[in-house]
């Protein structure tokens, strides 16, 4: 750090505060926030992120401090999409790095502006655990509910696909054939959650269940989807995987912003697991279909 000039890093750190100032801000205004009484701590956060604003940019007074519109609207469009908590701890997520950064640059600071500074990287610190789990979105408690419909539904969905190519030669029976077991496990795993809920879980069992079954049977759609839009059995699969690895990337991720899980590894995890179960079902359908001569059903 010590080779940076000290009027850069300050304009560099200027820009992201005061951007970030604009971001909160903005949050603050939508209606859901204030309905659910989160404009209040976000017009905080807003009122933080532009006091340091105005620390480094008395470090860079010659330079005119623009804001990143690109990131202002995409983090507000992330909001509209996700919600609040995730567009928040989002933001908050780089922290870490901004405060080693800072603490780099500290030895830099004038001894009269060392009182502010440290309270800065202190108010830094408490960002996320002071602030954000003041958010309380009613989707975020059953958070783990929907993650384990989507989970599940990617492995036997997935499975229940790649077992057809043995039997069917029709990929709209291959993805009927999802839609339908979809559809039965969505109710089962529905009811498994519920009675999951009831043992301790402070929240709706209800909801619980419904979120369960909900984030199911849209996996299962979703992958049974190609089956309908081509004819060639493996180019259906192939992009029902496709969907199943973008739909599996994006659970890990959220789930890595939200609680702060491993993506990578929770990412790995279940895309292995995927690809092992379709791998597993394959075989398992062309054995069944040559067994049973029953392969290559068409309607």
């Amino acid at each position: 750090m010590s080779s940076v000039n000290l009027a850069d890093f300050a304009y560099e750190s200027a820009v992201d505060e005061l951007t970030d100032s604009v971001v909160y801000k903005k949050l603050s205004a939508l209606g859901f926030e204030k309905r659910h009484r989160f404009s209040g701590t976000l017009k905080q956060l807003s009122s933080m992120e532009y006091g340091h604003y105005r620390f480094w940019s008395t470090y860079c007074p010659d330079r005119q401090v623009r804001v990143s519109n690109f990131k202002v609207y995409s983090t507000i469009l992330i909001r509209l999409l996700l919600g609040v908590t995730f567009a928040v701890k989002l933001l908050e997520r780089n922290e870490t790095k901004t405060i080693k950064k800072y603490r780099d640059v500290s030895r830099r600071i004038p001894q009269k502006d060392q009182a502010q500074f440290k309270k800065m990287i202190a108010d830094e610190v408490g960002h996320e655990n002071e602030f954000v789990s003041r958010f309380d979105e009613p989707h975020i408690r059953y958070i783990s509910f929907i993650v384990l419909g989507l989970a599940d539904a990617l492995v036997e969905i997935a499975g229940i696909h790649a077992g057809s190519l043995g039997i069917y030669d029709k990929t709209e029976l291959a993805g009927l054939a999802g839609i339908i077991a979809g559809a039965a496990a969505s109710i089962a795993m529905a009811s498994a959650a519920y009675a999951q809920a009831k043992t301790g879980f402070k929240g709706s069992a209800t909801l619980s269940a419904i979120y369960t079954g909900i984030s199911y049977f849209f996996t299962a759609v979703i992958l049974a989807t190609p089956y309908f839009l081509t004819n060639v059995m493996i180019y259906a699969l192939t992009a029902s995987l496709i969907f199943a690895v973008g739909l599996t990337a994006f659970i890990s991720f959220y789930g890595s912003v939200i609680s702060g899980a491993d993506f990578k590894k929770d990412f790995i995890e279940i895309t292995s697991i995927v690809f092992g179960a379709t791998v597993a079902l394959y075989l398992i359908g062309i054995a069944i279909g040559y067994l049973t001569g029953v392969t290559r059903i068409g309607l």
